[in-house]
């Protein structure tokens, strides 16, 4: 098997985990999102020449900072063109990721890039979040879609009361944010366990962003 291309050799400093076949996987990602990106703008066209980056390696400081067991199920709330869940369901194999969002064409590139990169682990539904009620999730993630009260209050009664068991977190919200966040976490009425991404990739494009974690 040829050797992955050196674009992902950001993603390699960080993880030395992936095998052959998920390099392969993350490798295809950057042809499908230019693809797709010229017919539905899933991705900033500002930033989408920056995807290993600011969007897959960014949906990865979920897996640096909370592993998921194997067997868990994690819902993606507002995936969008798919982050941060293909990004964790490539890296996580053995979980099923649910795949949520009320834009329909955006799911649409969701499904196509998952077939074509032969992701197994991974259910989409066009709804909204508040409208999901056939379903419980040991793990709830987002990135960048709503403040942290709106976050938890849909999130938590969709989550299963899973113990933390070693390394593994207990059931929560897991979610990707930036900036100045002490007024909307005062708002939200939560103590979210607060990390700095720049702590796991000290690139300067992660500097001021968080990994927010309130467990069930």
């Amino acid at each position: 098997m040829e050797k992955a291309p050196s674009k992902l050799g950001l993603i390699e400093t960080y993880f030395s985990e992936f095998t052959p076949k998920q390099l392969e996987q993350l490798a295809a990602l950057e042809g499908l999102y230019d693809e797709w990106n010229s017919k539905i703008n899933v991705i900033s066209r500002k930033d989408i020449s920056q995807l290993y980056q600011n969007h897959v390696l960014h949906s990865l400081a979920i897996a640096a900072a909370y592993p998921f067991p194997k067997g868990v199920q994690v819902l993606d709330i507002g995936t969008g063109g798919g982050f941060p869940g293909i990004p964790l369901a490539i890296f996580y194999p053995e979980v099923k990721f649910f795949l949520a969002d009320s834009i329909n064409k955006k799911l649409t590139v969701v499904k196509e890039i998952a077939g074509a990169i032969g992701l197994q682990n991974i259910e989409t539904r066009h709804t909204r979040v508040e409208e999901i009620r056939d379903r419980k999730f040991d793990y709830v993630v987002s990135r960048a879609v709503a403040p942290l009260g709106d976050l938890w209050k849909w999130a938590r009664p969709l989550l299963l009361k899973r113990p933390s068991e070693g390394e593994f977190p207990a059931s929560g919200l897991i979610c990707l944010k930036g900036g100045d966040l002490a007024a909307e976490i005062a708002a939200s009425g939560t103590r979210p366990r607060l990390q700095e991404v720049f702590d796991f990739f000290p690139e300067p494009y992660f500097r001021e962003k968080y990994i927010l974690y309130v467990h069930r």
